[in-house]
């Protein structure tokens, strides 16, 4: 029996890290995206090819990567008790955190939609550093366990 939950747990654990590994990719091209979107001419057939492109990478990787870590990750973290440690709850404020810069890409690209370009591409590259340090600090998190 105990065979069958340790096999478990590591199919849900590589389960949870290719998904965190597609997700994050996608949180690294969306912005991307934005930037070459923003320098194509307003209402312009390549402005409309980056709307699709953009749509396309929210529909068909971003939202079903989120919903595949959060589901893998939560089964993870009850299974070992990772709730009553320190380091996990830093984990979870990080991973929320990402969730968050998500929604907001997911914003900014119905603006974009509608438009609007609030956004300088430098702001936008700016934007583009936060999964690698949210990244950063989850990896330091789960590998070193400081408290």
């Amino acid at each position: 029996m105990n065979w069958v939950l340790s096999m478990t747990y590591l199919w849900l654990k590589a389960g949870h890290i290719i998904f965190v590994i597609f997700w994050m990719a996608g949180l690294f091209m969306l912005p991307r995206y934005f930037i070459y979107h923003q320098e194509a001419e307003l209402g312009s057939e390549e402005s409309a090819r980056w709307l699709d492109r953009e749509a396309k990478l929210l529909k068909i990787i971003l939202w079903p990567s989120l919903i595949a870590v959060w589901v893998l990750g939560l089964v993870l973290a009850y299974s070992t008790g990772a709730f009553a440690h320190g380091w996990f709850h830093v984990k979870l404020a990080a991973v929320l955190g990402l969730t968050a810069y998500q929604v907001w890409l997911a914003g900014y690209h119905a603006a974009l939609q509608r438009g609007e370009r609030r956004l300088t591409g430098r702001k936008l590259r700016m934007l583009n550093e936060v999964p690698g340090i949210a990244a950063a600090l989850i990896v330091i998190m789960v590998v070193l366990r400081p408290f």
